[in-house]
């Protein structure tokens, strides 16, 4: 039943998410015309699938810093524009980017980061929770993706959402991955200050050996 819960939820919020941009774009025979965009929706829905099926969890676990929610109102209002104001700025032609290789582009990069946002809800199972949480016998991930980057599945979603952007060739878009930025890196220090209190020293040599998002930049 939660199985089937979760992969319900996945489902409707993807698909609420694609509304809106079908909403943006005037109507789903406009939007779908193209095979990019097309495309973009369905791994959309297969990665939203794939998502629900881990055992990624919105649990509170064993300890939470509950300090760190209040970044969810701010995350679900971007996310609103995100999905509707792209669109609605390439129909009516704002800040476009020139060229169809943009929008290629655009879906090549949210197929790479959709994959590397979902692939570490597998690597690390029950202790992925969409909240700032140990769980029960949490153990500390640094191996595979983990070696080299402390969250790759924040980076996936930085690289998605770029490409969304360039999928509409929406210059307006861009501009507005730049206030995710603030959210992000607080939801990133909250994260790293709740697991260097609960794994100590371990914690401070995996940092020292990692880049926190991006290789060898961050």
């Amino acid at each position: 039943m939660r199985r089937r819960a979760l992969v319900a939820v996945g489902l409707v919020t993807t698909g609420a998410f694609i509304g809106l941009a079908v909403l943006g774009f005037g109507g789903r025979a406009a939007f779908m015309a193209h095979p990019a965009r097309r495309i973009a929706c369905i791994v959309m829905v297969a990665l939203a699938v794939a998502a629900s099926s881990s055992d990624a969890n919105v649990s509170s676990g064993r300890r939470e810093d509950v300090s760190n929610r209040w970044i969810f109102l701010p995350f679900v209002a971007l996310t609103v524009l995100w999905a509707w104001l792209p669109p609605l700025a390439e129909r009516r032609e704002l800040l476009t980017l020139d060229g169809d290789g943009v929008r290629y582009a655009g879906l090549a990069l949210s197929l790479v980061g959709g994959v590397l946002r979902v692939w570490p809800m597998f690597v690390l199972g029950r202790r992925f929770s969409g909240f700032v949480a140990i769980q029960e016998q949490h153990t500390l991930e640094t191996t595979g993706l983990y070696r080299l980057v402390r969250h790759p599945s924040y980076l996936g979603g930085i690289v998605w959402l770029v490409g969304w952007m360039l999928l509409f060739r929406s210059g307006i878009g861009l501009l507005l991955v730049l206030p995710a930025a603030p959210l992000l890196r607080s939801r990133l220090v909250a994260e790293e200050e709740l697991l260097a209190s609960e794994f100590g020293e371990s914690y401070a040599q995996y940092r020292r050996r990692s880049y926190r998002l991006v290789p060898f930049v961050y």
